[in-house]
Parts: C-alpha cells; sequence; structure tokens
C-alpha cells in the first residue's frame, strides 16, 4: 500500500480514537471535529489510492461525489448522510458559540463508524 494511503488511514483512526475518548469526558465539541476528521481522512484515503491524488477541500459531500466517480457505490454513503459532519468543522473552529449536544456527538460516532467500515472493505482491509 502506498505510505501516504496508510498513513491518511492511521490518522483517520487516530481521529477516532481521540473522538472516543472526548466523547467520555463530555467534550463533545472537539468530538463531533475528530469524527469529521476521521471521515475527510477515509475518504481522502480512498481517493488517493484510485487516483493517486484528493481535492483539498473539507466538504465531506464534495469527496463523496468525488469517490462516486471512481465507483458509484459510494452513493450508499449519501444514505446514511455523513456531509452533515462537515457543519462541525467549521462550527467547531469558527463558531465556539454553537452548541453540540451529546446527541450530536452520537450521531457524529455512528456516522464515523459506518463510513470506516465502508472505506475499510473497499481497501479489504479486516475489522481489527
Amino acid at each position: 500500500m502506498n505510505p501516504d494511503v496508510k498513513r491518511l488511514l492511521e490518522i483517520a483512526e487516530e481521529d477516532l480514537g481521540a473522538a472516543k475518548e472526548l466523547f467520555k469526558n463530555k467534550k463533545f465539541r472537539t468530538c463531533a471535529f475528530h469524527y469529521q476528521q476521521a471521515v475527510e481522512k477515509f475518504l481522502k484515503a480512498y481517493l488517493l489510492k484510485k487516483e493517486d491524488r484528493y481535492p483539498f477541500t473539507h466538504s465531506i459531500a464534495f469527496l463523496i461525489k468525488s469517490c462516486i466517480k471512481v465507483d458509484k457505490s459510494f452513493e450508499y454513503l449519501f444514505e446514511i448522510n455523513p456531509q452533515e459532519l462537515s457543519k462541525y468543522y467549521t462550527t467547531t473552529r469558527y463558531l465556539p458559540l454553537m452548541e453540540i449536544t451529546e446527541e450530536d456527538a452520537k450521531e457524529s460516532i455512528e456516522i464515523a463508524e459506518k463510513v470506516r467500515e465502508f472505506v475499510l472493505k473497499k481497501f479489504e482491509l479486516k475489522e481489527e
């Protein structure tokens, strides 16, 4: 595997781990941000593997559309709505007064885990 792809996947997993710890400590704002970051990195890793590049964007919807151009089955991701996580990139960094609830964080967990599972299957990587 391309070392850059491998590194992106490792960092995505690191973001997931950080988010889980932050959730346990009721740090929902930063938790949601890290779930958004993990999803972004999983999608970028896939694009880097398939196209040797990825777009420099934080838009999950744009990344999914880019993946669909390579593999139509990525349309499934619109069903689980990960593009909703894009709001956490902006709101957690630039709108610090916006409240991120425990329910918001739980939803981001579910979405990120589904994206992770979907993308890792594309890499034919087994769950650990």
